[in-house]
């Protein structure tokens, strides 16, 4: 487009050199005339034509030149010197309406620069929820006043922490509405963060899942514990039931038949083997003086032989060639193999509690209707199910929101409660700390199924510009260094009331033996069969080349002396021996 444009190392634009605003500048040229740019009008309809996606969104241009804006995000940030709050209210303008009056709004509290170093002598508000084992009210509280009054995991770990951090008095209050912390339609918090948020408590310590919301208004230590979202269902009754046929449970179908083909192929093997290998033939007695062949590995024989190997029983026929010995060699590794696993299986059968859970996995969940599931409202489970972009989860939070009557709930204690009077027909999710917990204690009626769906932490939060929160973290890290935060946790699940639930077995812990769990047993049945096989077709060719040497020179003794020689058969010399 420019060709012709740049001559002499210039610009030039209609005949002169450059391009000037205003011709009287041009110095050199006093009688130039007021000419516009050549390729104005091309480049700026090329200009008109482009679209690309911007930082405000998408860059388009009308035919007169002017940016056309279909929408656009407005943020307002106010801050208050004297509340030490910050405001931050999004709204959207629309091309053609202007502002929308729909807007949300997020508050949240720095702390006072004139606070930042420690003080002393202050008591913290600690703001928590009760929820087992974390926070408890003891069995006997009223005779106690104070922090005193609750026992959990939580309450030691404040303990653990106080020791760590010099000046460190606290106050344990809970929270007023009993949650944990969500933004409502304005972006006011509740809970535990919305007491954080209006200067009321220094710090929240609790099963307080750090997330994305969470760390946009307050300030989270290390992680003290690692969790994930869980099901629990209600635990199946015992399902294994006896018949006359119960004794082939320990195997497979597959297995069962499968020892019938190697039970017939090793007995055919036998078979041929001891046909064609000469170490079986025997010259045997019969009718008085005559002599004739035999061989004890008839067809009957070989079935016989072969499932007495199998019954462990002794008999009285033993193969002599080498082809024989190897294929009985590996019949009976395989019998030792199959009837241990068999006997091993068996024991488990006849002494272990069998389960059938009816979902096994949140994929089993995802595509079954029958067995209805929810979570708790407005908590991090559900925002985790709104945000996922897996389709599995994205599928599953549509199922709950379409169900009527609702199958969201307040609080754990009403989620598992569902689950123990659905029948089954109820699946709960929820954390997994909560959930190991619960099932690890009377009535022992629920279960966890699955592996976790996330893997989320629980930290300590605290104000922005929080003078605590430095020496929280060196205190957690510490605390996990020397290992006092895995005693917590095995001092809170399983020691305090811990291990009141018999420990159960799955049903996939105690299946049938698959063809998949015994294949091996099977090559090594069939290496040594073909191995018998060929040693067997070798010693028939050996054979086969004496005898036809041994002719060959009888028919030539015969050509030169005319009379035969005298041979002594081998079979004859081994009868009289």
């Amino acid at each position: 487009m420019f060709y012709g444009s740049f001559r002499r190392d210039q610009f030039w634009n209609s005949g002169y050199p450059g391009i000037y605003c205003l011709p009287f500048e041009d110095s050199e040229n006093p009688d130039r005339p007021f000419k516009t740019f050549d390729f104005g009008r091309v480049i700026a309809k090329q200009i008109r034509q482009t679209q690309i996606e911007g930082l405000s969104g998408a860059v388009e241009f009308d035919q007169d030149g002017r940016r056309s804006i279909v929408a656009a995000n407005v943020i307002e940030v106010q801050y208050s010197g004297k509340t030490l709050v910050t405001s931050f209210t999004k709204s959207m303008w629309k091309q053609n309406v202007g502002l929308l009056t729909d807007q949300s709004t997020v508050n949240f509290k720095r702390a006072n620069p004139k606070e930042v170093l420690p003080r002393t002598n202050v008591t913290r508000i600690v703001t928590t929820t009760l929820n087992a084992p974390f926070v408890m009210y003891r069995k006997d509280a009223d005779h106690y006043e104070g922090n005193e009054k609750f026992e959990g995991y939580c309450v030691d770990l404040l303990k653990l922490i106080s020791e760590k951090i010099d000046n460190f008095p606290y106050r344990i209050q809970l929270a007023k509405d009993g949650r944990t912390g969500s933004p409502d339609a304005n972006g006011n918090w509740d809970g535990m963060i919305g007491e954080l948020l209006r200067g009321e408590a220094d710090l929240a310590v609790s099963s307080l899942v750090s997330n994305r919301a969470r760390e946009r208004v307050v300030d989270f230590s290390k992680p003290f514990m690692t969790t994930g979202i869980s099901i629990m269902i209600k635990k199946p009754d015992n399902q294994y039931q006896s018949g006359l046929f119960s004794f082939m449970q320990p195997l497979s179908i597959e297995v069962w038949m499968y020892i019938v083909f190697a039970y017939i192929g090793i007995s055919v093997v036998l078979f041929m083997v001891s046909r064609f290998s000469p170490s079986e033939w025997k010259f045997q007695e019969a009718n008085g003086r005559a002599c004739a062949l035999s061989n004890d590995f008839s067809v009957y024989n070989c079935l016989w032989f072969t499932l007495a190997a199998f019954m462990q029983q002794g008999i009285d026929i033993l193969p002599r060639s080498l082809p024989g010995r190897i294929a009985s060699s590996a019949w009976w590794f395989f019998t030792l193999i199959i009837v241990s696993s068999y006997t091993a299986n068996l024991a488990a059968f006849l002494t272990l509690e069998k389960m059938h859970a009816p979902i096994e996995s949140v994929e089993d969940m995802a595509k079954q209707t029958k067995i209805k599931y929810g979570i708790q409202a407005g908590g991090t489970t559900a925002q985790f199910f709104k945000e996922s972009t897996v389709q599995t989860y994205q599928r599953m939070w549509q199922f709950m929101i379409s169900q009527s009557p609702s199958i969201f709930v307040n609080s754990y204690d009403e989620g598992i409660q569902r689950v123990r009077e659905s029948k089954g027909r109820y699946a709960f999710l929820l954390e997994a700390t909560t959930n190991d917990y619960t099932n690890n204690r009377k009535p022992c009626d629920t279960m966890k199924v699955g592996g976790n769906l996330n893997t989320v932490g629980y930290g300590v939060a605290t104000p922005f510009g929080s003078d605590l929160k430095s020496r929280i973290n060196l205190a957690i890290l510490e605390l996990q260094e020397k290992g006092d935060l895995k005693m917590l946790e095995n001092k809170w699940w399983y020691e305090k009331s811990g291990g009141q639930c018999k420990t159960s077995t799955s049903g996939n812990l105690k299946t049938s033996l698959t063809h998949n769990k015994v294949a091996g047993i099977f090559y090594i049945l069939m290496v040594g069969m073909l191995v018998a096989m060929f040693i067997t077709f070798v010693e028939f060719l050996h054979r086969a080349r004496i005898d036809l040497w041994s002719s060959m020179v009888h028919f030539v003794t015969i050509a030169i002396r005319g009379k035969p020689p005298a041979v002594r058969s081998e079979y004859s010399m081994q009868f009289k021996k």
